[in-house]
C-alpha cells in the first residue's frame, strides 16, 4: 500500500532537453524493476523543466529507491545538463499529495 512518497523536479540546461526526456524514458525500466517503487511517474512541466513523483510503503522503500539506479544515473548526468532542483520527501497525508490524488 502506498504510505509515502517523493517529489523531484528537474531542469535541463538550454540544448538540454531533448536528452532530458530520452534519460526519463530510459529510467522508466529501472523503476519497475524496484521492487519497493510502487508508481513512477516523469512528467515534462514546462520548457526545460521536469518532475518525477514516486510512491512506496515505507521509508526503507524510499530509501532503496533514492540510493538506487536511477539516483545514480541521474547523479552522473549532473555535469551533462541535468540536475534537480527539489527533492520532497512527501508524508502521507502531504497536502501536495492529497492534490495530485483529487484531480484526474
Amino acid at each position: 500500500m502506498e504510505a509515502i512518497g517523493l517529489l523531484v523536479t528537474l531542469e535541463a540546461r538550454a540544448g538540454k532537453e531533448a536528452d532530458a526526456e530520452a534519460f526519463l524514458k530510459s529510467a522508466q525500466p529501472l523503476a519497475l524493476n524496484e521492487k519497493a517503487t510502487l508508481k513512477w511517474y516523469a512528467i515534462k512541466i514546462g520548457a526545460g523543466k521536469f518532475g518525477i513523483f514516486d510512491t512506496f510503503a515505507n521509508e526503507a522503500g524510499r530509501n532503496a529507491h533514492l540510493t538506487g539506479e536511477i539516483a545514480k544515473a541521474l547523479g552522473a548526468r549532473a555535469n551533462e545538463g541535468l540536475g534537480p532542483t527539489n527533492c520532497s520527501r512527501l508524508p502521507r497525508r502531504s497536502k501536495k499529495w492529497r492534490s495530485l490524488h483529487t484531480h484526474p
